[in-house]
């Protein structure tokens, strides 16, 4: 019985009539992630970003407490996020930029490559020139472009965090832009993306998120989820949990047969144990995960022996 040899990320492998059962040694999906977060830097949200001098309580004002330092409601909420992701991004720096900014709600003004480790050095006091309009797409381009360039250094896998306070000027242009995403991916000429949207407050479309959020594509399921904060302060910890559930749940995969067609595609995370059918006479099957390619050879048929047990 020709029995081939598991290749990295599986460690076990059968065939039996025409299904495979093949295990899994570790999780490989989420090695090679590049973040980035967007924050809206549109007119709107001029009083998010407006400092504030906390004020003392009458006890510290006796005690001499010193003044806190003055902050806005954005800051903190970054660098919770920013100290966050940068523990799941690949080399620990972060994308940070402001979106929706010039008289067009255009433009995009990028902060920078950040670290996640001296986070409180960082400070977020809006964009230069805060935006007339909320257009997202500049954005998106803008990550894609970033995630190119980053793929050629080790990057495989790219999500992308957007925080928005208002209505998109061009919630139909998303739509079209994620389709082109969507089929560079499957083309495999981009990694597998994702993109986190948190609205916050009430001056938030839901139904226009819902709409970009709930868009399919073939091979590759679904690009976008969303959730809506009522508050700046909750966004933080409403992306970490999105961010898990997103990033090591929903990194999927999908499973070809020696000629290319699609024979399983995992949404969600991917089970420790895959389970599924190849056509007569295949003789290798591929995992893809986060753009990498896995190709497991299959051994002939297994007729077991009396002593070799089924795990």
């Amino acid at each position: 019985m020709g029995h081939e040899k598991p290749v990295e990320p599986f460690s076990d492998l059968h065939l039996e009539e025409g299904r495979v059962r093949a295990v899994l040694l570790h999780d490989p999906t989420v090695e090679g992630l590049d973040m980035a977060i967007y924050v809206d830097a549109s007119g709107s949200m001029k009083n998010e970003y407006a400092y504030t001098q906390p004020t003392r309580t009458f006890l510290e004002w006796l005690r001499g407490t010193p003044l806190k330092e003055a902050s806005n409601q954005v800051e903190p909420q970054v660098q919770w996020m920013l100290e966050y992701l940068a523990t799941k991004d690949r080399n620990g720096l972060l994308r940070v930029a402001y979106w929706a900014t010039g008289n067009s709600g255009k433009e995009i003004e990028v902060i920078g490559e950040l670290k996640g480790t001296d986070v409180k050095q960082y400070k977020f006091p809006g964009a230069k020139k805060l935006g007339g309009y909320t257009y997202l797409v500049p954005a998106l381009k803008d990550y894609v472009r970033y995630i190119k360039e980053q793929t050629k250094q080790g990057a495989r896998r790219g999500c992308a965090i957007i925080v928005t306070d208002g209505r998109l000027h061009d919630a139909e242009e998303v739509e079209r832009f994620s389709a082109e995403v969507a089929r560079e991916i499957a083309a495999g000429r981009l990694p597998r993306l994702n993109f986190v949207l948190v609205g916050v407050g009430s001056g938030v479309d839901e139904e226009q998120l819902e709409k970009i959020a709930h868009q399919e594509f073939p091979g590759v399921g679904h690009l976008w989820c969303h959730r809506i904060a009522k508050e700046i302060t909750q966004v933080a910890e409403l992306v970490a949990v999105l961010v898990d559930e997103t990033m090591t749940v929903a990194a999927g995969g999908t499973i070809y047969d020696d000629k290319g067609k699609v024979l399983k595609t995992y949404e969600g995370r991917l089970p420790a144990v895959l389970e599924f059918d190849v056509p007569e006479g295949a003789e290798s099957f591929t995992l893809e995960v986060n753009g990498q390619r896995y190709t497991q050879p299959l051994p002939d048929e297994d007729h077991h022996d009396e002593d070799e047990d089924h795990h």
